[in-house]
């Protein structure tokens, strides 16, 4: 489902039944008469409309998290939100960029259509930025021949299926942010697809080697064997960024979780 679709269009039809009122109805009608419904429904409608599109096309906008793919940054039942603007400023619906600002880094936690099937967001780490060298052998990350840091950090516990996994601290640029490996799952990558850029990357029974094309990005969840992510599905489009998450701002299961996160 296209929301932002839907609510541009019931912004239109409500902003349409406002003017015709403000412009042409309201000069027909005699002092005291009611206001048909249809008049009544827009102007109450279309105010809100107006302030709800604005703030999730341009400033933040809510998303939940459906699987575990990011863990342990984010949990299953995390609602976050994404900043819209970090990026620059896009034009809602066509998602076409108008102004520049920020380019995503290494690191950021990003939301974006997913490639595939645009009409899904995804989330992920930003790992590879365009022009990169990314390498990922025997679940070591190195990025242009450089290993990144790693450090073990104790245990994971997956409180919904009773066990523990590995937990690291890892850090891309400025970003310190844990991570899970399992020591018992294969390293080489299953299922990948025949996506767009295929030819850049190298597969090897240890892993996989991309160089990111000029406009794209390489994405990793933290939760590195339960992730469907670049290593799968290929690079994601400078076009098919969404924005960039940063808040957690309500967990049904856990209250305690409200705040920012990296």
């Amino acid at each position: 489902m296209n929301f932002a679709l839907i609510l541009f269009l019931l912004l239109v039809v409500t902003g349409v039944l406002w003017l015709i009122d403000l412009l042409v109805a309201r000069k027909r009608r005699s002092p005291g008469d009611p206001q048909p419904w249809w008049v009544e429904w827009g102007a109450s409608f279309f105010p809100v409309i107006l302030i709800v599109f604005f703030l999730r096309s341009f400033l933040v906008e809510p998303f939940k998290i459906p699987s575990g793919s990011m863990i342990p940054t984010l949990l299953v039942g995390d609602f976050i939100l994404v900043n819209k603007f970090t990026y620059g400023i896009r034009l809602p619906v066509i998602n076409k960029k108008i102004i520049d600002m920020d380019l995503p880094q290494r690191g950021d936690v990003m939301v974006f259509r997913y490639p595939v099937d645009e009409s899904m967001d995804y989330i992920k780490r930003v790992v590879g930025l365009p022009g990169d060298r990314v390498e990922y052998f025997d679940k070591r990350l190195r990025i242009n021949g450089v290993e990144v840091d790693l450090e073990r950090d104790g245990e994971f516990l997956h409180e919904d299926k009773l066990y523990y996994s590995p937990q690291y601290v890892e850090k891309l640029g400025e970003v310190e942010h844990r991570i899970l490996i399992e020591d018992k799952a294969p390293a080489y990558v299953p299922g990948a697809r025949d996506f767009p850029g295929r030819e850049n990357c190298t597969y090897t029974r240890n892993g996989v080697a991309c160089t990111v094309p000029a406009g794209h990005y390489f994405m990793m969840g933290d939760n590195r064997d339960a992730s469907s992510d670049s290593r799968v599905w290929g690079f994601v489009p400078e076009e098919n960024i969404v924005g960039k998450a940063f808040f957690i701002w309500l967990n049904l299961s856990d209250w305690k979780r409200m705040g920012p996160f990296k």
